[in-house]
């Protein structure tokens, strides 16, 4: 699987923590940066991740920042982008299961090293529900 990422610098420290455990579990990795901690604008960053998404370069995007609503605002820009701002094991589950969500969302000030890398697998390890949720999805698509 294929995976991009990016995020500002508020998310930075948790983008490269989230991407070493990915390439360890045999990821692809697209990394968009930022690449330092450094003040950066999120959606110059984040767009990048999300285009990705967008145009099947990628079979998922993360993107991190300080509360995640800003990555959450700019992927969901970008037709065929399911963004779902998660923050516990739960909301990753639904997120893939009902919504289909393809990329996720994360806020740093909200999560600690654990949760994050929890959250990370759970919602690449869970795969849509499909049936009454399909409809809702379409509709999603159609809009």
């Amino acid at each position: 699987m294929k995976v991009s990422i990016a995020a500002d610098h508020a998310g930075f420290g948790f983008k490269e923590l989230i991407k070493s455990n990915l390439l360890k579990k045999g990821f692809e990795v697209i990394d968009h940066g930022t690449f330092s901690a450094e003040s950066v604008d999120y959606p110059d960053f984040i767009k990048l991740a999300a285009i990705d998404v967008s145009q099947r370069v990628s079979d998922a995007g993360i993107g991190v920042c300080g509360s995640g609503i800003g990555v959450s605002i700019v992927a969901n820009k970008f037709k065929g982008v399911r963004a779902a701002l998660v923050f516990n094991k739960e909301m990753a589950v639904l997120s893939r299961k009902h919504n289909k969500s393809n990329f996720l969302a994360l806020g740093e000030r909200f999560l600690n090293h654990e949760e994050i890398l929890e959250i990370v697998d759970i919602w690449l390890n869970t795969e849509f529900e499909g049936g009454r949720h399909e409809r809702r999805v379409d509709k999603i698509e159609n809009l």
